[in-house]
């Protein structure tokens, strides 16, 4: 299959790509470099350049690279590429990079890869990305909100809490969950497998730890690795590109976190209150000890017992954030909006961003206390996760139930 190009333009005879010639994976090795591919998005909000191609790129091996299309029938001439790394990288030796490539005239593309010199080039030896958010006559339904869940790593099976939370996001209005899955515990596998044939939970599989060797946290200088917390901040960004034509609003969070609206039942009505002008909305982060118990113990049902993880509804006691020092935010974003973001901020957009007041909308983080050394009557009492409770506990015990992770004889005891 030496499919072989040159300067001019080669034709085939078949109108579709060689299936053996398109990646199948989510991560994919840019042949001749230190560096891979991820995903490849119609683009065409910047100036002169009509695709986008997500990578990993190693930032001390950066050369020029060409970009060459599959046009429905013919290979395309080669086009220059503009590379960019992200400025958010925290030091690591790769980090997340955009190559915005210019379709030629005349061609209808459907797939791209990058060459490191112009010609000649046999076809078969590279993997070709397919294009997405190409206009086409199968227009997806569109979703109001889409949550973006990134690196799913070292085993994690907390099922109880990821349940709550996935469940509490339905009652908010969120249509999607998208999470990108290195690896994580048997009964959280379960249980990620059902929402996904449920249709709620997109599963991207991120075998990461195949091709480097990614760090467990955010500063090269402290922890070491190839690449920050997984490729985190890649992940983040394809989540927006896929969802940029099929998601109004995109929300960047962890597994652990719920953006909660406090003055709304809901996100929908939240957000159309917010207006629409601005690109990124900025939510404050407010951790509940997961070390102190509501005393009444009115939510600690004998049936999640044997169900590993934390129960969220048994934890309303909130910490003040320390203003004195930095305090991360996380986003809700309007993907069409948005050309790059980090985990805490968005990078470059199109439009202004704007701080929720916490009064509005918070998020829920229950975890390990950040200031220990609070005492319980410093901390505040915040019970708005049981707003939802009658809704929420019958629908946990479903999604449970549906997975095999909770048994008849635990319900009944």
């Amino acid at each position: 299959m030496g499919f072989e190009v040159k300067h001019e333009i080669k034709r085939i005879t078949n109108t579709k790509i060689p299936a053996v010639l398109t990646s199948q994976q989510s991560i994919t090795p840019l042949t001749n470099t230190k560096h891979f591919l991820v995903s490849a998005f119609m683009d065409q909000r910047r100036t002169g350049f009509d695709a986008r191609i997500i990578g990993i790129f190693r930032r001390d091996s950066i050369h020029p690279l060409h970009c060459i299309f599959f046009c429905a029938g013919f290979f395309s001439k080669t086009t220059s590429a503009s590379v960019l790394v992200h400025s958010d990288h925290f030091g690591f030796p790769f980090g997340a990079t955009d190559v915005l490539c210019r379709i030629p005239e005349s061609c209808n593309a459907t797939h791209v890869t990058l060459l490191t010199k112009q010609n000649p080039v046999n076809i078969s030896d590279q993997l070709w990305l397919p294009i997405r958010n190409r206009k086409t006559h199968n227009k997806e339904t569109r979703l109001n909100f889409t949550v973006c869940i990134s690196t799913l790593f070292g085993d994690y099976n907390n099922v109880l809490q990821f349940t709550q939370s996935l469940e509490m996001y339905k009652l908010l209005g969120v249509n999607r969950v998208v999470i990108y899955n290195t690896n994580c515990g048997p009964d959280l596998d379960r249980l990620l497998k059902s929402y996904s044939q449920e249709g709620f939970v997109e599963i991207v599989p991120w075998p990461i730890n195949q091709y480097l060797n990614p760090s467990r946290g955010w500063n090269f200088k402290e922890h070491g690795g190839d690449l920050h917390y997984f490729g985190q901040i890649i992940t983040l960004n394809d989540c927006i590109y896929r969802s940029m034509e099929r998601s109004r609003y995109v929300l960047l969070n962890d597994i652990d976190e719920i953006i909660m609206p406090y003055q709304h039942d809901n996100l929908n009505s939240m957000m159309d209150m917010l207006q629409s002008q601005h690109s990124n909305f900025l939510i404050e982060n407010h951790i509940f000890s997961k070390k102190h118990f509501e005393p009444s113990g009115r939510f600690h049902l004998p049936r999640w017992n044997k169900v590993p993880g934390v129960n969220i509804l048994e934890h309303i006691y909130r910490e003040d954030p320390d203003r004195n020092f930095y305090h991360p935010l996380k986003i809700i974003v309007q993907p069409r909006l948005v050309e790059q973001t980090s985990v805490h901020e968005v990078l470059k957009k199109f439009g202004q961003r704007f701080k929720v007041p916490m009064g509005v909308c918070r998020i829920i983080y229950i975890r390990v206390a950040l200031r220990g050394s609070l005492k319980l009557e410093q901390l505040h009492e915040d019970k708005r996760l049981w707003d939802f409770q009658e809704k929420l506990i019958p629908n946990v015990d479903k999604a449970l139930r549906r997975a095999g992770l909770l048994r008849e004889e635990e319900e009944q005891s």
